[in-house]
């Protein structure tokens, strides 16, 4: 009887053996990925690292950013990679040293995704040329997106190039487009992102030493680009985008945080304190880089008098999906402010929430409010740490901001 009992327990262990060895696992090191935005491939570079708990992680790079994603898992002959911030993931199959699979949002009822592709030991996001162009795109520029229907948005490109590598990003109204990376071409240049929420590529042609032209993918479609170079380029003043209605100067809301609690700017927490409310949601760049920057200038200056709340305004109207999506951000920038939930994304639930203001044209928007309750500066949108220069300006004029409400 003991050996019919052993047998089936070795033979257990030896098929649980080989089933772990079959697994298959991606190679440590440098990949290149690409996604499809329409006609063409949208690249980006990701590294695949072993953590102190022997599980995988990726890490997506643009420029001098890095984001990791955790937690990836494998199946048979396919990985998983899990893009929390997002509420995607990317899944693939895995040949080797290649990966073919797609890109897909948790939150779209059958979301047919995005195709994905990658290959190890691949370090350059573009083809190097041998001649590459000798205009320079180093500086500021008006940048001119133009749409289907002729509209032309006003936006400023920030670039600087070493050895031959070009990163910068392109400002707008409603914040940036975070780190791109390329490099030139014989004509022009190439650059793309890929943070995880939506792939970026742009391809530029120098008309002479001021003038581009060029187009913008994304999955969404093709926008025409035209660049003036221009040293003096700036945007429309931020604080003049976003205004209240005529005859109000406060906000007054009561929302439920991820506890389910009801909190109100009246309660007495805020009371007599300067507050800065923050617009925001899960599914927006721009605000994690603002949540980014709050979080810990949060830390270091509340014994000030001053507090932060964040409205969440999510792609569910379900507090248990927003409290799965906000609870990742909140541990991951350890966020000690209230974040409540505003409700779903769209203009009239921001009209039922705030009813006090003109109109939302961009997330995130931040009210500035004195210890009195009057609602004193709006700033619409982020310049977040890709934009350089720009975002030291952001910094200066926040802090000069809150120091002179804080004095009064």
């Amino acid at each position: 009887m003991r050996r019919l009992i052993v047998i089936p327990i070795v033979i257990g262990t030896l098929i649980a053996s080989c089933t772990l060895q079959d697994t298959p696992k991606l190679k440590e090191g440098v990949w290149k990925g690409e996604l499809a935005v329409q006609d063409k491939w949208a690249p980006f570079i990701f590294e695949v690292k072993t953590m102190e708990n022997d599980s995988v992680a990726v890490v997506l790079k643009n420029g001098d950013e890095r984001v990791e994603l955790s937690n990836v898992t494998f199946s048979n002959d396919s990985v998983t990679i899990p893009i929390e911030a997002y509420d995607a993931f990317i899944k693939a199959k895995l040949n080797g040293e290649n990966l073919e699979g797609r890109f897909l949002k948790n939150y779209i009822e059958n979301d047919q995704g995005v195709p994905f592709r990658a290959e190890f030991n691949q370090t350059e996001r573009f083809p190097v040329v041998s001649n590459p162009s000798e205009i320079g795109i180093d500086g500021k520029w008006d940048i001119h997106f133009i749409d289907e229907k002729s509209d032309t948005t006003r936006n400023v490109g920030v670039f600087k190039t070493d050895n031959n590598t070009v990163t910068g990003s392109v400002l707008t109204n409603a914040g940036d487009l975070r780190f791109l990376e390329g490099n030139y071409t014989d004509t022009g240049l190439q650059l793309s992102a890929f943070s995880g929420l939506s792939p970026y590529l742009i391809e530029i042609s120098f008309r002479d030493n001021d003038n581009f032209d060029g187009q913008f993918y994304t999955t969404r479609g093709i926008t025409k680009l035209i660049g003036v170079r221009n040293d003096q380029a700036s945007l429309a003043d931020p604080y003049t985008l976003t205004n209240m209605k005529p005859g109000y100067e406060s906000l007054h809301f009561s929302l439920p945080n991820l506890d389910g609690e009801l909190v109100s700017v009246d309660d007495n927490r805020y009371k007599d304190k300067v507050v800065i409310v923050s617009i925001l949601g899960s599914w927006c760049p721009n605000c994690l880089d603002e949540m980014e920057y709050l979080s810990p200038w949060y830390t270091e200056n509340k014994n000030r008098g001053v507090e932060i709340i964040g409205l969440a305004f999510e792609r569910k109207d379900d507090l248990n999906y927003a409290k799965s999506t906000l609870s990742r951000l909140i541990n991951k920038y350890n966020v000690d402010y209230e974040i409540l939930f505003a409700g779903q994304l769209g203009d009239a639930t921001v009209q039922k929430v705030l009813p006090e203001i003109d109109k939302l044209s961009s997330y995130p928007t931040t009210f500035f409010i004195d210890k009195k309750g009057k609602v004193r500066k709006i700033h619409t949108g982020f310049t977040g740490p890709a934009t350089g220069l720009f975002y030291e300006e952001f910094k200066k004029d926040f802090n000069s901001l809150i120091d002179s409400l804080l004095s009064e």
